[in-house]
């Protein structure tokens, strides 16, 4: 009999206190073995929270970036022991109770990778989503699509799970500390030749929960171009980028990168 997978979640937080214990509570407690809280230098009073919720914090001396968080996330994950990472944000904009739903495809082994899927889990529009929002969505996943050779419905969720191995397999400490590490990542998997698949997962728009600005999603927007002009030259043998090469199965953790956080 195989013994049951140790699912480990991750929280990438940054002034989260007002939706940390919404989100908390509503994960499937029953399923989830350990939950871990990055805090990237919060001003309010997420730390506070995440100690009363009892959970497993890592605390960064200032605020470094998403992408930063996400690094310390899943370094710590993978010492803890964890065979599934799913990243849930504590901003409550995804469905916590959708859970065993995301990691299913990887217990099932048919995936390596499971991204939620906004634009599978109904009208987002109707849900909340700007129309310009929806557009980028819409034009920068085709791009990606044309570029990975895939037909995934979008990239640009904050809702994933990961198979320990396919961390393990690709260089994290080489990718940026700020939002456009969330794409960086789909190309070292897309590059390891790892299996991709998609959940649908309804999404909420409120005041509390984290959106970009029109300026902040125009700069994502031409960074996730940037990543894939360089995924393609990588491919195509003309400008090599160290950063797509695949790793051996060994997490490899940036000594600069470890001394961010401190239990």
């Amino acid at each position: 009999m195989e013994s049951k997978p140790k699912v480990v979640v991750v929280m990438p937080a940054y002034n989260a206190a007002k939706t940390l214990r919404m989100t908390y509570t509503e994960l499937p407690h029953e399923v989830v073995d350990l939950v871990i809280l990055v805090d990237d230098g919060s001003k309010d009073e997420t730390l506070q929270i995440a100690r009363e919720l009892g959970l497993e914090i890592f605390v960064h001396d200032r605020n470094y970036g998403y992408g930063a968080n996400q690094k310390t996330c899943y370094r710590e994950a993978l010492k803890a022991g964890a065979d599934i990472i799913v990243m849930v944000h504590p901003d409550y904009q995804y469905d916590p109770t959708l859970l065993p739903e995301i990691i299913k495809p990887i217990q099932d082994g048919t995936a390596d990778v499971v991204l939620g899927s906004r634009l599978l889990g109904g009208n987002v529009m109707a849900q909340g989503m700007p129309w310009w929002k929806y557009i980028s969505n819409r034009f920068l996943t085709w791009v990606e699509n044309v570029t990975f050779g895939l037909k995934l419905a979008e990239y640009h969720t904050g809702y994933r799970a990961y198979r320990k191995d396919a961390l393990e397999s690709v260089n994290v400490e080489m990718n940026s500390d700020n939002f456009i590490f969330d794409q960086e990542i789909i190309a070292q998997f897309v590059h390891a030749g790892l299996k991709i698949a998609e959940v649908p997962v309804p999404t909420r728009y409120f005041p509390q929960a984290s959106s970009a600005s029109l300026m902040q999603s125009t700069k994502y927007g031409l960074s996730i171009l940037t990543v894939t002009a360089q995924y393609w030259l990588h491919t195509h043998g003309i400008l090599r980028r160290r950063q797509f090469e695949s790793l051996s199965r060994r997490y490899m953790a940036g000594a600069a990168a470890a001394g961010r956080a401190k239990g």
